[in-house]
């Protein structure tokens, strides 16, 4: 009687990267909430005008959160520490896209560290459009799939026949990106260096069936 045989395939790819994302954080600490909020938009005003002179729209500099805490000094007295309010901090995380190319990024960096906006950076290389890997990733998922079950198929004895089912997740596939960490928002001009980002690894999965004869 014929049996199956179930093997999950993993298809890995590399890439160069052709996109960057550059986020940003501006973070404003004041005794009271409405300096902290207009100081910290006076900054992002900042970074805004410094992007726009090297040619970006006002709207390409995207928030993705905004936050205002209260804040707290410890204060000891007498060999015993209590909890001073002190004002308000409020905090903007701002992202900025574009295709990569070194001339971009130099440009968006002096930009960035040249706007007084006193923003602390972190660089991320990626892929702009990453759908595109995916037929690569499931033909490379499907040959090693194919491939452990053959392996499997001849230690037993037995020989692969037709496929019975395929299980694949759509949103499973994985992109390994290359990030900078945080960078110093006093980072001189002249200081930028030029950056050849590594190579971008993706990987998907597939689950096969197939019958064994």
């Amino acid at each position: 009687m014929d049996g199956t045989i179930t093997v999950k395939g993993v298809g890995t790819a590399k890439t160069k990267p052709d996109y960057i994302r550059i986020f940003l954080n501006i973070n404003s600490e004041k005794p009271t909430y409405d300096e902290a909020v207009s100081d910290a938009n006076r900054r992002i005003e900042l970074l805004q005008n410094s992007l726009v002179a090297e040619g970006y729209a006002k709207d390409d500099l995207k928030t993705l959160d905004f936050s205002v805490d209260t804040t707290y000094d410890n204060i000891e007295e007498n060999g015993r520490y209590r909890r001073v309010f002190t004002g308000y901090s409020c905090g903007y995380r701002l992202k900025i896209s574009f295709d990569f190319s070194q001339e971009a990024l130099a440009k968006t960096l002096n930009a960035v560290v040249g706007s007084g906006s006193n923003a602390e950076f972190s660089i991320t290389f990626t892929v702009k459009e990453p759908e595109k890997l995916s037929e690569q990733l499931l033909i490379s998922a499907t040959e090693n799939a194919r491939a452990k079950a053959e392996v499997l198929c001849k230690a037993s004895g037995k020989k692969l026949g037709e496929i019975v089912s395929i299980d694949y997740n759509w949103g499973e596939v994985v992109i390994h990106e290359n990030r900078m960490d945080t960078l110093s928002r006093a980072v001189p001009l002249a200081a930028i260096p030029d950056f050849t980002p590594d190579d971008i690894n993706s990987n998907d999965t597939a689950t096969f069936v197939w019958k064994i004869i």
